[in-house]
């Protein structure tokens, strides 16, 4: 029986996505704290704006964990940290140039994780990489963030040292930083798009597209380990996707896309299901096995060419915009559940070799 995926190196980078989070939910508190401290309206306006996105890339961030597959824990470091840093965020220990000044090495801090995870992904896997992808968008708008802060401490740091207002040309050198990584991290982001925004069918295509190169992976590769650590990552990632799919997409389109057709997606889903459970019963070293998953894949990719033409104009035509935004939350929702319960659920078994 081949085992779910236990890599240390995916659990690290799942632990880190989890410390990220906790991260971005406390620069939404710091900066929510820093409107109610800050009276300066040209700051204010600023910080808002970075509230504004920083609100955004937590659900960017939470649709990264939820799209990698593998639900960790931030480490009991990282949440003492956390802890520590908040309660001192909103103290009166701190003089508002400080808290500004914590709230910059904590962007430099998101910065540098986002990065690391974005090249750690490079060594595990191609899957990885594509599952990763959207954190582009956020690093580029932290270092954007952090060219603004600099800003906003030289003007505090020099109306609390003398009393009086700094020089002028401030925000000038601030743009044309910010421009400056335009050039560096353009070709990055743009091909992200706004990842908080996502509509159900951009969710599902996420999925697929992070299912078919796990069997690429697998296929490509002649150690037995590493074929049966990919199977067991395209277990997981498929047995989420279809129950979600079947708690959440599939009852809500049914009454427009149609009786027979939504049956039909059921019907290959307990299909594919049957046959992820017979390939986990063969050993990665046989040559059955890498038989047996190609024609998953075939009928993976004939489920997921149904999905994507037919099912997706009927989203398409009869769902609002923000219709298909509440359907993503709630299979986004639905998915991490699922995930979570497959992961204390623990190993399907020892793999026979």
């Amino acid at each position: 029986m081949v085992t779910t995926l236990d890599d240390t190196k995916r659990t690290a980078i799942a632990r880190k996505l989890a410390e990220m989070k906790e991260i971005q939910k406390l620069l939404i508190e710091n900066e929510q704290h820093l409107l109610r401290e800050i009276s300066d309206s040209e700051i204010r306006d600023r910080i808002q704006k970075m509230l504004d996105d920083d609100n955004k890339n937590l659900g960017i961030i939470e649709t990264v964990n939820v799209q990698y597959g593998i639900q960790a824990e931030p480490s009991k470091n990282a949440k003492e940290i956390v802890q520590k840093l908040g309660q001192l965020m909103q103290s009166s220990e701190l003089s508002l140039y400080e808290k500004v000044f914590q709230h910059e090495l904590l962007k430099h801090q998101q910065v540098m994780s986002g990065l690391t995870i974005h090249k750690a992904a490079q060594k595990v896997g191609a899957d990885v990489l594509l599952a990763i992808g959207p954190l582009n968008t956020v690093n580029f708008e932290n270092r954007a963030h952090q060219e603004q802060l600099k800003g906003i401490l030289e003007i505090l740091g020099v109306r609390e040292l003398t009393g009086q207002e700094p020089d002028q040309g401030i925000w000038g050198r601030v743009q044309d930083a910010m421009a400056a990584l335009s050039g560096v991290f353009g070709s990055a982001v743009t091909q992200t798009t706004d990842k908080s925004d996502m509509n159900i069918q951009d969710l599902i295509r996420l999925d697929h597209s992070k299912v078919n190169t796990l069997f690429t992976e697998l296929l490509a590769s002649n150690d037995p380990q590493k074929i049966q650590e990919y199977f067991g990552q395209i277990y997981k990632d498929l047995t989420a996707h279809a129950e979600a799919e079947e708690e959440v997409v599939y009852p809500r389109v049914r009454p427009f896309y149609g009786e027979a057709d939504t049956q039909e997606l059921y019907d290959e889903q307990a299909q594919m299901k049957q046959e992820l459970e017979q390939i986990k019963a063969i050993s990665p070293s046989s040559s059955q096995f890498k038989d047996k998953i190609r024609q998953l894949m075939d009928a993976v990719g004939d489920h997921v060419r149904q999905e994507e033409s037919t099912m997706f104009a009927a989203i398409r035509n009869n769902l609002s915009t923000e219709q298909t935004e509440q359907l993503a939350t709630q299979f986004k929702a639905a998915k991490q559940r699922i995930q979570e319960k497959l992961a204390k659920q623990g190993p399907q078994g020892a793999a026979t070799k």
